[in-house]
């Protein structure tokens, strides 16, 4: 099996964290190897997260490395720009359009890049894939899914090794009981979404 090399990002509270399990999960359900590393400051306040999940025979640890990276997942377009350059020129990046103001331009002290601007950058680097992550999650029930429609868009784009039958059972192993019916229709609506169904 060839390596997958994962790096989701984002801020706190939306729920790069739990999408990581999800898929580490998934990928253990499938009986892969696979390590999983993450970087969080102030993740409950609105801090950056980083994830890492790689999968693979010969993995043995959760470093991606500068343009090694097979997928890059971000809800938040800025946070990607900030990763960008881990992607390899042959991943893909599946990019959530929902933005969330950092510090700096609450207070004045820089501009928010219109999204036209993000999707170019981004596409020296790689091939981009953008999803209305939150218009999905609100029709799956709840905009604390976006992360959830991101899976499944990656899914759908075939960038995540393990079956969508596994994704879902690590979608129920990870998360409670009643939140499973609402992510398990945020990541359909995210498979939809790229694969045109």
């Amino acid at each position: 099996m060839k390596t997958s090399n994962i790096i989701m990002v984002g801020v706190g509270g939306t729920g790069v964290l739990t999408a990581a399990r999800i898929i580490a999960t998934a990928a253990m359900l499938n009986g892969d190897n696979v390590r999983m590393g993450e970087i969080h400051g102030m993740a409950q306040r609105g801090g950056a997260v980083v994830c890492t999940v790689r999968i693979g025979e010969e993995v043995r640890g959760p470093i991606i490395t500068t343009g090694t990276a097979d997928l890059l997942l971000s809800i938040e377009p800025v946070e990607a720009l900030r990763h960008v350059d881990r992607v390899s020129p042959n991943g893909k990046i599946v990019l959530g359009m929902y933005h969330i103001t950092p510090t700096a331009v609450l207070l004045g002290r820089s501009q928010y890049p219109r999204d036209e601007e993000i999707i170019k950058d981004l596409k020296r680097f790689a091939d981009v894939v953008t999803v209305d992550a939150a218009e999905l999650a609100e029709k799956a029930g709840n905009i604390l899914t976006m992360n959830t429609v991101l899976i499944g868009a990656a899914a759908g784009l075939g960038r995540i090794p393990p079956h969508k039958a596994m994704i879902i059972s690590a979608l129920k192993e990870v998360l409670p009981s009643r939140y499973h019916e609402v992510n398990i229709k945020a990541f359909e609506l995210g498979m939809n979404a790229v694969t045109g169904t």
